[in-house]
């Protein structure tokens, strides 16, 4: 459907978004690079009329930053086949009672100007949390409690492992 980027000093995304009509469901390509360190994801989504965005994803590392309340999490094995996602997706669904009729339907302008919103929700809500603190330039940055949860998260990585 469209691709989607966001450069900060030393980290860029990059999004290539698809869309299925039939089911209302967004799925995404999501590339990561930091320093050295590059990775990628995928990640279909549903958002509901209600405002809960019902997400499946095979992101490989805990996650550095708090979701946002509405944000519901089926996250699978790095290792699993789209085809695998898009199915534990459709059953998240059906377990949660989510009808297709609940779904909002997507255009490419709205799901890219979503997935802005999402982002700038998210910042604004680990400002809100303590992950993150805004700058004097107006970025945000992690701050000591950030830097501590990022800690925690990577812990958890290791026992994982």
């Amino acid at each position: 459907m469209n691709d989607a980027g966001w450069d900060w000093d030393d980290y860029r995304q990059f999004f290539r978004m698809f869309y299925r009509d039939e089911d209302r469901s967004q799925a995404t390509i999501c590339l990561n690079e930091q320093h050295d360190l590059s990775f990628y994801y995928l990640r279909i989504s549903s958002r509901a009329k209600s405002g809960i965005i019902w997400t499946t994803w095979n992101y490989p590392l805990s996650y550095g930053l708090k979701l946002t309340p509405q944000f519901r999490i089926n996250r699978q094995r790095p290792d699993q086949s789209f085809f695998q996602l898009y199915q534990s997706h459709r059953q998240f669904l059906r377990d949660n009672a989510v009808e297709i009729d609940s779904i909002t339907p997507m255009d490419e302008e709205t799901m890219q100007a979503e997935i802005e919103h999402d982002l700038r929700d998210q910042i604004a809500h680990n400002i809100d949390k303590g992950v993150l603190k805004s700058t004097d330039a107006g970025d945000a940055k992690y701050s000591v409690r950030g830097m501590f949860y990022l800690w925690l998260q990577f812990l958890l990585d290791l026992v994982r492992l």
